[in-house]
This record gives structure tokens, C-alpha cells and sequence, in this order.
């Protein structure tokens, strides 16, 4: 039999558990394309803070999308966080990782963007492209390096990288020579203005949609303040204890109250 002090026992557990995950902020984030989140996934590792990250990748990604119009881009995503607030001289910080399938001449790109909150843009912190030698960052042709970066020479580790989001290139054999992935690489940016923005990251194909690039990021914070934080598992994990403990005690009233 459930005595009445043990079904508020287990209720009260999960109701702690529910508010955890009810202080974890909304968010006004959008994707366009494939976004999604993870852990530690083949080569590409938990970010340097220990945390999941986000990403985005052209497997899936849409006709247009990801592009910085500079060429013959075919199809991609993009990422867009939430608006933030920001004065002048704030440290805009975050990290990132490029993954690519592609090689040789196929060079597919990714980049992050400060923007306003109409997508505008404010400046292009770094972009990052598959090259046969050499760093991936900037990428060649494309707008130069805004950002300081740490390391900050950005070689491929080169080899058919292993990581799920690249669909069916994941642990595949490059194309060509350029393939591989940069490792985490931690971005700085100082606001020159005082505002509201918006951070975008974008990846894109290049002359074909086969052979998937993508690239993770995490860490996002303005001035030390985190912005569209991923949710540590640990909240995901209470969650779902919270309502599994709700559902079990009211299992348990109810056959008490049958009987």
C-alpha cells in the first residue's frame, strides 16, 4: 500500500526535478537546414568545456541555405542563436570545430557571423574551408579572418573523419586530399558597438551536394554571459526521472485507490 506520505515524497522529487528543467531558458534559436546536438560523437570529442555542442552540417541541409554567395554553392544550414545584448568592448567568445568529407576542389565552407537581429550582417568573425595544404582558416576566397582564434594556425587532421552528422560520408574515405577536421578552436571577438545581435553559424556545399561538411560549436557567452546554452545531460536525466517517478506514484495511488 502507498501511504499518502510516500506519494508526496516521490511527487516533491519530481517536482524539484521538473523546476531544473523549467530554469533552463527558452530558447529563440533557429535553424534552417540540419542543426542538432550532441556528445562526444567518433572524432569529434566533448567541446574544452566539458559540454555537448550544437552543429550544423549540409546532410540535409537546403538548396541556397549557408551560402555566403561567393560561387557556385549548392546546398547547406545555418544556425542562428538567440538575440543578446552586448556593449562596446564586450568579448564575444565561443568555440568551434570544422569537419569535412570533401577535398580537392570541392571546397565546401563553413563560417559564424555577428548579425543584427534582422539577419543583417556586423561582421564575419572567421570562415573556414576545405584546402588541399595549409590552414583551413580563412577560407581561401572568402572574407578574411575578424576573430582571434586559439590555436591559431588551423591545419585539417587530415582522414576520412569519423562523426555521425556527415550521414552517409561518416567514417567513409575522404574525397581527395582537404578532408579531415580542425580539432576545437576557440574564437574571440571585441564588440565594437553597443547593441542587440544575433550569432550565426552557416555551412554550405560547394558544386555539388555530395560529401557532407559540417561544424560543431559551443561555449557561446558575451561578456562572460552564456548565450543558448546547451542543456547539460544531467537536467535531461532529471527530467525524465521527474516524470517517470510522477507516473510510477500515480500508478500506484490508483491501484491503491481500486483495491
Amino acid at each position: 500500500m502507498l501511504l499518502t506520505g510516500q506519494f508526496t515524497g516521490l511527487a516533491r522529487v519530481a517536482l524539484v526535478a521538473l523546476a531544473a528543467l523549467a530554469a533552463v531558458p527558452a530558447s529563440a534559436s533557429v535553424c534552417v537546414g540540419s542543426c542538432g546536438i550532441l556528445g562526444a560523437d567518433g572524432d569529434v570529442t566533448l567541446s574544452p568545456l566539458g559540454h555537448p555542442y550544437r552543429y550544423v552540417t549540409t546532410d540535409g541541409g537546403l538548396t541556397g541555405v549557408g551560402s555566403l554567395g561567393v560561387g557556385t554553392e549548392t546546398n547547406g544550414s545555418t544556425f542562428t542563436t538567440s538575440s543578446f545584448n552586448a556593449l562596446a568592448g564586450d568579448s564575444l567568445v565561443f568555440y568551434f570545430n570544422f569537419v569535412t568529407s570533401d577535398g580537392a576542389s570541392f571546397a565546401d565552407y563553413g563560417w559564424s557571423q555577428l548579425q543584427q537581429t534582422d539577419g543583417s550582417p556586423v561582421a564575419t568573425l572567421f570562415t573556414a574551408r576545405t584546402t588541399t595544404s595549409g590552414d583551413t582558416v580563412p577560407g581561401f576566397g572568402l572574407p578574411g579572418l575578424l576573430a582571434t582564434l586559439s590555436p591559431s594556425t588551423t591545419p585539417i587532421i587530415a582522414g576520412g573523419p569519423v562523426w555521425s552528422p556527415l550521414g552517409i560520408n561518416n567514417a567513409s574515405p575522404c574525397y581527395d586530399v582537404g578532408c579531415g577536421y580542425t580539432g576545437w578552436i576557440k574564437s574571440t571577438y571585441t564588440i565594437a558597438h553597443a547593441g542587440t545581435y544575433q550569432l550565426a553559424f552557416g555551412v554550405t556545399n560547394w558544386d555539388d551536394t555530395a560529401w557532407q561538411t559540417g561544424m560543431a560549436f559551443d561555449g557561446i557567452s558575451v561578456a562572460g554571459n552564456p548565450v543558448d546554452d546547451v542543456p547539460e545531460p544531467a537536467s535531461w536525466a532529471m527530467m525524465v526521472a521527474g516524470f517517470g517517478l510522477v507516473g510510477a506514484a500515480l500508478r500506484r495511488r490508483s491501484t491503491v485507490e481500486a483495491a
